[in-house]
């Protein structure tokens, strides 16, 4: 997990998650009628030492379950001198400055922790992709349905048409198209065909027969060949690596702990000091020396050190809310400012993620018209995704009296579709199928088409009608409009390097890299493969996607940050950082507020630490207990005023000159015509 704050153990209370919160605006409700009571209303002392009291009590409730936890281990941390300086300082009758004391200090702590429930979150999510039964056809041909923990290696796994796969394994009988986009980030669907002799321990097994779960089938139906246990398959390693990872601190934790270990033992022994030096060396009464002891304390209690992230945290959050991006905790807020490195998943993400008719590419001007009308007959009767999005946006370019009716329409699995348009046989497919119809190949300059458009990541699909070549029509998940000029954006805001990492093949991989100015390009990953890619790019990378294949690769990122309404929830759930709206143009701007969150933080440990340095000393010097206080609390107040300036942050800056494009429904883009 990371977070800026040390990790509380103390559970929750019956009032839930938010119990801890609800219990530090309660401090701040009797703090504030205390400090009322006292000052506004002049009532019997007795009012005022009750409310104060009442706000230790709420304050400290959950910070002394902590203390006490780790006192047990032999650790002092923050929380511990916290409570000693509040003691303190209710010791001496100061139960005012305890009381804020405390109050800040818990207000803080709760809304780190209330942020810290999404790593169980994430996981569910997870876990809830894959199907808690399957249907397992027995050695008798009978099927019955059992628990997903219970298949075997080496059981026959039945996937109905439009059903998630239940396990990883090899199609051994049928064909489908399956949309492996929650494993593998593959942005259009997978054509599968049977394997025969298929066995379990069979390998390499190629893309066309393997398949894998929590997945989604197509129209068709399919026997699986199981080759993985639940516990072993792509989905629950995909869990492990996101539980594994979101246990890790996160550098900034690991600083501060070892602070604690140092800082909180140094005070204690400088308070006691101080209270032997007054009475043996000096030879001052108890009362005299202790209440030295006791302003020292309460100038060397951390508590605007405390509150030093939080505040800036806080107000950052707030700012990114109001901007649409969601931050969880300040951990991933600050370490966003340091990124160095971002990594973009493309589907989804720097992608709609939807299919779409980029290129008619016609070999006669004269035949353009032939070649829509043609196309838009065969691909009407198929229910593929890409039929679909070819019927889709081929309908608004008919010609009017143009229509034609297709009879006889088979698929050729993996290859692609034969049929009778207006009685003339038709074939539609790709370059593997028309290698097999022709002896010689297909003719050079439909060849040269369809290497121009592969080498620009287009999926192509050559049409012949009555034996003459009518052209060839490019697919592909076209790029969003401000992609580019939000990595432009990126760069000068400092980012580095940006680099995209992807599930799709690496030619389409290449091409979306080439028309965005990127600087590398990888594709063809698994999401271990996607976690490796982070590894490589070092220190202060951030991962930025919007599906379960993307998980492992967030978490193991200094940052993860997660696209919003095109995501999945797994993605929203394990990201440090969300886009809440699908707007990738709002990316800089979590950047560029991150960044100043951070500054500001630094500002404030930088502040802290001044004021106890020069305070300490001088309440050795003689320096009482109100003036101590007054700074110290001033203090306070001046690192959650230099916070608050976050809550002003202009964001119009970091979205100039990015075009916005809405998230395209039928025919999108532009299509590119060429004869």
């Amino acid at each position: 997990m990371k977070s800026t704050v040390n990790t509380h153990e103390h559970g929750h209370s019956i009032l839930g998650e938010r119990g801890e919160l609800i219990f530090a605006i309660a401090a701040g409700v009797t703090y504030a009628a205390g400090m009322a009571a006292e000052y506004l209303f002049s009532a019997p002392p007795w009012a005022a030492i009750t409310l104060f009291a009442a706000t230790y009590f709420l304050g400290g409730f959950f910070t002394i379950r902590t203390a006490v936890a780790t006192v047990r281990r032999g650790r002092f941390e923050v929380d511990f001198l916290m409570l000693v300086a509040a003691l303190g300082a209710a010791a001496v009758g100061k139960w005012a400055e305890g009381s804020v004391l405390l109050f800040l200090f818990s207000l803080g702590h709760a809304l780190e922790e209330y942020a810290m429930g999404r790593a169980k979150r994430s996981i569910e999510a997870l876990a809830d992709l894959a199907p808690s039964t399957a249907l397992v056809r027995g050695d008798d041909g009978a099927v019955r349905e059992v628990d997903v923990e219970n298949l075997a290696v080496g059981d026959v796994v039945v996937v109905l048409p439009n059903s998630r796969l239940a396990a990883d394994g090899i199609v051994i009988d049928g064909t489908s198209s399956v949309d492996e986009s929650s494993v593998t980030g593959e942005s259009i669907p997978v054509e599968k065909s049977a394997l025969t002799g298929a066995t379990v321990d069979r390998a390499p097994v190629s893309e066309a027969h393997r398949v894998f779960a929590g997945t989604v089938n197509g129209s068709g139906a399919m026997d699986v060949l199981v080759t993985s246990r639940a516990a072993d398959s792509m989905l629950a390693r995909v869990i492990t690596m996101v539980r594994e990872a979101d246990t890790h601190k996160s550098p900034t934790q690991r600083f501060i702990d070892r602070f604690q270990l140092f800082y909180v033992p140094a005070v204690l022994a400088a308070v006691f000091g101080v209270l032997a030096f007054g009475m043996i060396a000096l030879t001052e009464p108890f009362a005299d020396s202790f209440y030295r002891a006791m302003v020292v304390l309460v100038a060397a209690s951390p508590c605007a050190l405390a509150i030093a992230t939080p505040s800036a945290v806080l107000s950052g959050v707030a700012r990114a809310a109001q901007a649409g991006v969601l931050a969880k905790g300040g951990g991933p807020l600050e370490t966003l400012g340091r990124v160095r490195s971002i990594a973009f998943d493309k589907t989804g993400t720097l992608t709609w993620g939807l299919p779409r008719v980029t290129d008619i590419v016609a070999v006669r001007p004269e035949s353009r018209a032939e070649l829509i009308a043609t196309l838009h007959a065969v691909e009407s009767y198929s229910d593929h995704p890409l039929a679909t999005a070819i019927t889709r946006d081929l309908a608004p370019l008919l010609p009017e009296g143009s229509a034609r009716r297709a009879t006889e329409v088979n698929s050729v699995t993996g290859r692609g579709v034969t049929a009778l348009v207006d009685g003339h046989p038709t074939e539609v497919g790709n370059l593997t199928m028309f290698g097999e119809l022709e002896a010689d190949g297909v003719p050079a300059p439909i060849a040269d088409i369809v290497d121009d458009l592969h080498a620009r990541g287009r999926t192509t699909m050559i049409v012949r009608h009555a034996g003459a070549y009518l052209g060839v029509v490019g697919v592909m998940d076209t790029p969003r409009a401000e992609a580019a000029p939000v990595i432009a954006r990126l760069r000068a805001l400092g980012i580095e390097d940006v680099v995209l990492i992807s599930g799709d093949h690496q030619r389409v991989a290449d091409a979306v890299a080439a028309d965005m100015g990127l600087d590398a390009a990888h594709g063809g990953l698994l999401p271990e493969d996607k976690v490796t890619m982070i590894g490589r790019l070092g220190g202060d990378t951030a991962m930025v996607g919007d599906g379960v294949n993307d998980a492992p690769a967030m978490v193991n990122s200094s940052v993860g940050i997660a696209m919003g309404a095109g995501g999945s929830a797994v993605a929203l759930e394990t990201a440090d950082v969300a886009l809440m709206v699908d707007d990738i143009g709002r990316l800089p701007f979590a950047v560029a507020l991150s960044r100043r969150t951070a500054r500001i933080i630094r500002q404030n440990l930088t502040f802290a630490l001044v004021i106890v340095a020069v305070l300490v000393p001088a309440t050795l010097i003689g320096l009482p207990i109100g003036p101590a206080v007054f700074i110290h609390e001033g203090s306070t107040l001046l690192v959650v005023a230099n916070a608050l300036r976050l809550l002003r942050f202009r964001r119009g800056a970091e979205h100039e000159g990015i075009v916005h494009e809405a998230r395209p429904v039928h025919a999108g883009g532009r299509i590119t015509s060429t004869t």
